[in-house]
């Protein structure tokens, strides 16, 4: 089935793809087969993943990348040193006796031997498993802190939040006062032309002894 996948790399995808690569260093192996494992987790190519961790992820690990390759270098010779120690035993048998003794060197051994652990050994182990404690802590200290910057915004949106349906209710309410408002004084105003009209009387006319019309003052009997 064909990778296809658009939506954004969140904080837990990134910091999935740094640790995997960073375990692909220290145990000697490429980025790409890092890259391939990531894809299958997260169902994206390993070309995508290749691309984030350059453009995106890989400039934050700089001192994290050094101390793995180192880690890596360490974990080399201590295998090196090993692998010399396991050869010693067949060595001297072979000084000790004529019968040649044929030493299988292509394939590693499934174990070590208890003759083949040395102080030094132990002690690049322990210091080993101390850088890889001191990263794993790191990692973990930058994502609780991604987690606490997370949980903040959240709580500043739901603020906002809050304050936008607030504003939004007491626009709701000056709303409705104006409508109201304007009502009142649309009947008061009409209440006014009212009274005027009811006011103004009609005049009256009244003949006089010559037979004209007089107009009769407001008011008078």
């Amino acid at each position: 089935m064909t990778k296809v996948r658009q939506d954004a790399w969140s904080h837990e995808d990134d910091l999935l793809l740094a640790e995997t690569v960073l375990r692909h260093i220290r145990e000697g192996s490429t980025q790409l087969n890092a890259f391939e494992e990531v894809g299958d987790k997260l169902n994206r190519t390993s070309a995508a993943c290749g691309f984030r961790w350059n453009a995106e992820i890989r400039k934050k690990y700089i001192n994290a990348i050094d101390l793995a390759k180192r880690q890596r270098k360490e974990k080399k010779r201590a295998i090196e040193k090993a692998k010399k120690a396991n050869r010693a035993p067949v060595i001297a048998f072979q000084q000790n006796y004529e019968t040649p003794v044929t030493e299988d060197t292509s394939r590693e051994p499934e174990y070590t031997t208890p003759s083949a652990i040395t102080l030094e050994t132990v002690i690049q182990f322990l210091n080993q498993l101390k850088k890889d404690y001191y990263a794993s802590n790191q990692s973990k200290v930058s994502l609780d802190q991604a987690q606490k910057e997370n949980a903040l915004l959240k709580e500043q949106i739901n603020k906002l939040e809050k304050e936008l349906t607030e504003t939004k209710q007491e626009l709701s309410t000056i709303q409705e006062d104006y409508k109201v408002f304007v009502q009142i004084m649309d009947r008061a105003r009409k209440m006014t032309v009212l009274e005027d009209q009811g006011s103004f009387k009609a005049p009256a006319f009244r003949m006089d002894k010559n037979g004209n019309l007089e107009q009769i003052a407001q008011g008078s009997n």
